[in-house]
């Protein structure tokens, strides 16, 4: 009999639908998760884009946090108005899907040495103070989940490379989820660099690079999502 894992939520943010690693990565990601017995919560936030933070969710937020920590239904009894009970029935459902995986993966290409704005509108959204902390234990709920993030360049950055100081793909993502309770040890990154070899000729004479990038990054993942099923 199949034990059926707490879900995976698999975030994907790449605007290319057609022809994005960061896609094809998440995709073999979740399909060993589902191989291996798991059931997998998909968000689209390029497909279906997450509502930008508007007045009355600063509003409410700032009122939560002049409380402390509460409980989701405690913050539902501060809402005053009906700006602000929108905003909070568009970042409820966000943050449970945060709060019932087991594991979350993110999609995530480089974009203008960040993230896409698709993403960053997620992570926004997510952030309402105090979600992520249970208001009687002051228990990190993101403690004891795993976060993977498949990610895209079209270059190299890495350390030691011409274009190091330009990535704030990776290290802005540490620091964020860092911030929202994640362990760092529970926090893992596969990137696959050169993925614009054969696009833009800058690139030309790099394709033993992207091939080998490609290669690490597939088994990663592979091996990654079997080992978080077993």
């Amino acid at each position: 009999m199949t034990v059926m894992l707490a879900p995976l939520l698999h975030v994907d943010s790449s605007a290319d639908r057609e022809a994005s690693v960061s896609r094809q990565l998440g995709a073999l990601f979740a399909d060993e998760w589902r191989r291996g017995g798991g059931i997998v919560r998909h968000r689209d936030v390029s497909a279906e884009p997450v509502a930008p933070l508007r007045e009355a969710y600063a509003r409410l937020g700032r009122r939560v946090e002049r409380k402390g920590v509460l409980s989701l239904e405690d913050i539902a009894t501060l809402i005053e108005d009906d700006d602000e009970q929108r905003e909070w029935d568009l970042t409820l459902p966000l943050v449970n899907e945060v709060r019932e995986a087991r594991a979350v993966l993110l999609g995530v290409p480089m974009y203008n040495f960040g993230v896409p704005a698709t993403l960053k509108a997620w992570i926004d959204r997510i952030s309402f103070p105090g979600v992520f902390v249970d208001p009687e234990t002051g228990r990190k709920l993101l403690a004891d989940k795993e976060f993977v993030v498949v990610a895209a360049r079209g270059g190299g950055y890495g350390p030691g490379t011409p274009r190091e100081k330009f990535e704030f793909q990776e290290s802005y993502l540490r620091a964020c989820l860092g911030d929202k309770g994640v362990d760092p040890e529970r926090l893992t990154f596969v990137s696959q660099e050169f993925t614009r070899v054969g696009d833009v000729p800058a690139l030309d004479g790099l394709e033993d690079l992207a091939a080998a990038s490609r290669t690490a990054a597939r088994s990663r993942v592979v091996e990654l999502a079997g080992r978080l099923t077993r």
